[in-house]
């Protein structure tokens, strides 16, 4: 069997208000919900506070606004799916698994439950939305420098904890300044805003891309050895080169120098930016549109 409700919708206060009396029981559930803004917490949550009323083996929580797939248990034939909604704004969707079929009464019960976990979900979709408005650089739609900053952090301390490499690569385009001043600051957005996308054309999944300022952009890439940053940075070079910009009645060919550093046991936040830094020059000073790789 496989429930589908297009959606579950609390669509006003006074309805919200009306399945109040309905829940007072379900007053631990709403309690420990209210304790964390992370989606893949508050499914975690919710799924086991209701596990007693409403027995499952899985759930699957998925968000595309923010590309989050949240999974646990052991994935069964049977399943109930709810879109989940608020007010028209879009808060995912849940789906339970386990081995035998939800009753009506489960799927009552289960709809009764889902409404103290609406309001959660609404207040960590706001939370989030604002933490990626504030780590959006909103030219390239790239992630900012402040995101960086906590970002290099966590995945350096990821990284030794768990003996795994850690690249960086920082990206120049090359004469941007020219740009700027022969065609003006609006052709140079452009040329910045298409650079960011190419680059990211030629990133994996897990490859994570920050405006550092200006024309510079870096690359974090978790889990990748030098050799591997060193390709994915050729790769990109190319993929720059082969573009052209098309503004006004001109086109232009621009190119791209870059830096590749890995991380080491003795490394700095500073020492490993720096190698990378420096590697990015060294490409400028050895005429442009190529890669160095840091020794």
């Amino acid at each position: 069997m496989n429930h589908k409700s297009a959606n579950l919708a609390i669509i006003s206060n006074n309805t919200f208000e009306a399945t109040k009396a309905v829940n007072l029981d379900n007053y631990d559930i709403s309690s420990a919900l209210q304790t964390t803004l992370e989606f893949n917490e508050l499914i975690a949550i919710f799924s086991s506070k209701i596990a007693h009323k409403i027995p499952h083996s899985a759930f699957i929580y998925t968000n595309t606004e923010f590309a989050l797939e949240v999974k646990s248990g052991v994935f069964t034939r049977h399943s109930c799916n709810y879109a989940l909604k608020v007010e028209q704004q879009q808060l995912g969707e849940l789906k339970l698994m386990r081995n035998h079929r939800f009753s009506d009464g489960d799927l009552q019960l289960l709809e009764t439950l889902l409404c103290c976990l609406i309001y959660p979900l609404k207040n960590a979709t706001l939370f989030h939305q604002a933490l990626k408005m504030a780590y959006t650089d909103p030219l390239t739609q790239t992630h900012n420098r402040a995101s960086f900053n906590d970002t290099i952090k966590r995945e350096m301390s990821l990284a030794t904890r768990n003996v795994k490499n850690l690249s960086l690569i920082f990206f120049d385009i090359d004469h941007f300044k020219t740009i700027n001043d022969t065609y003006g600051h609006d052709c140079g957005d452009i040329t910045l805003a298409l650079g960011a996308k190419w680059i990211k054309e030629s990133l994996r999944d897990s490859d994570i891309i920050f405006r550092y300022g200006g024309e510079e952009f870096v690359i974090l890439l978790s889990d990748t050895d030098a050799n591997g940053a060193g390709l994915l940075a050729e790769r990109i070079r190319t993929s720059i080169e082969n573009h052209t910009i098309a503004y006004g009645m001109e086109t232009i060919k621009i190119t791209a120098s870059l830096g590749v550093s890995t991380l080491r046991a003795n490394d700095t936040i500073e020492s490993f930016i720096l190698r990378a830094d420096k590697a990015m020059y060294a490409a400028k000073n050895k005429g442009r549109n190529q890669v160095v790789l840091a020794k």
